[in-house]
């Protein structure tokens, strides 16, 4: 940090914000997270299909390509695609689709379109992006059913992000509190939730996972399998952060300034909440960042696994389930395309997360 009289007087916010500006890669993954998740929250709006509807005349058919110019060289200022024209391999009986350029489909943007229930709160047809009636859009292909993988990547994407956020949140909690009390207590409290904590880490992952996934009703609703499976990441994950707060209260609780709370009378909630948890805030904050990713990961292994969400829930790793089969990706290669955004929104976390941390550490390498 420089010694400039200009920094002097800034805040420990305004300084970390000063910090994190400088880490280009962290803005930008930023940038497109939010990207990502106001397409998530609008999915009704983004996505040109409702999840689950189909286009018998599009099994297993390929992306659509955009087109400015038609086969005889006009140019068109409104893009367009062509249809399918459908073959059966008849010595392997595979579909081949072909561009039927007798059939142009323009696209509109910001028309309506397919209606849809907007969080289930009112009606609306307009959409971003679509077609004519009568006429068909699949920018990412369809799959065995004839349903949009654009579609219904845009709507998993809301299952997918919010169940990461919504078990860091959980997580925050459980290790926050137990890691707390863990350290600041000490003694036999201390001992006996690091024993717990070496237990579960102990156990792989992934099984214990499964076991606790496979444990769930199958006559559960989606909704109450969406929460359980946030209950099961959550009860894994917490242990690391809570090893984290841990260390630091151990770090903190000697301190001048607890000290003088406790002299003060100040309780020991109140010496937890309002004293050790914000001094170092950023850095649960950055923890939290980088374990969203985590949970995205592997609620996706364990719905590619067939023990996480269920149809008729639509998230990336349901959308990958269909891509179990090799022969499946041989011949229509597009059903990995959730998989693509699964790690681009994993790398933008982790990126974001490293651009945190450098902010929050004051000996950090980035120097203003």
């Amino acid at each position: 940090m420089s010694d400039h009289p200009l920094y002097e007087d800034l805040s420990t916010r305004r300084l970390t914000w000063l910090r994190f500006k400088r880490h280009k890669l962290a803005l930008m993954s930023g940038g497109f997270l939010i990207f990502i998740y106001l397409i998530a929250i609008f999915c009704e709006f983004f996505a040109p299909y409702e999840p689950n509807w189909r286009n018998p005349k599009a099994i297993f058919a390929p992306p659509q390509e955009f087109h400015f110019f038609e086969a005889n060289g006009n140019f068109q200022f409104r893009p367009f695609v062509y249809g399918y024209t459908l073959r059966i391999n008849p010595e392997t009986w595979v579909r081949e689709y072909t561009e039927d350029t007798s059939q142009k489909h323009p696209i509109y943007f910001f028309s309506k379109g397919q209606k849809y229930q907007f969080w289930n709160l009112f009606t609306a047809r307009h959409h971003f992006i679509t077609t004519a009636k009568g006429q068909y859009l699949h920018i990412f292909g369809t799959d065995k059913l004839g349903r949009d993988i654009f579609s219904r990547i845009v709507y998993g994407a809301r299952i997918s992000l919010s169940l990461g956020l919504i078990g860091v949140v959980l997580t925050l909690v459980l290790g926050v509190l137990i890691g707390g009390l863990a350290g600041y207590l000490g003694g036999r409290t201390d001992n006996l939730i690091q024993r717990l904590i070496e237990v579960l880490q102990s156990i792989p992952t992934l099984p214990l996972w499964m076991a606790l996934s496979a444990a769930v009703p199958v006559h559960w609703s989606p909704l109450g399998v969406y929460f359980s499976i946030i209950v099961i990441l959550s009860f894994i994950q917490w242990t690391g952060l809570a090893r984290v707060v841990r260390g630091r209260f151990l770090a903190l609780r000697e301190e001048d300034f607890v000290i003088a709370a406790r002299l003060l009378g100040a309780s020991q909630l109140r010496i937890i909440t309002r004293h050790l948890l914000p001094s170092f805030m950023s850095h649960i904050i950055t923890t939290a960042t980088l374990a969203i990713p985590g949970m995205i990961l592997a609620e996706t292994a364990l719905s590619f696994l067939g023990v996480g969400l269920r149809a008729p829930v639509v998230s990336w790793g349901v959308l990958l389930q269909q891509a179990q089969n090799f022969q499946v990706i041989v011949l229509t290669p597009w059903l990995l395309i959730p998989g693509i955004f699964v790690i681009l929104v994993v790398i933008a976390f982790n990126l974001l997360g490293d651009g945190l941390r450098d902010a929050a550490d004051p000996y950090g390498g980035h120097q203003l």
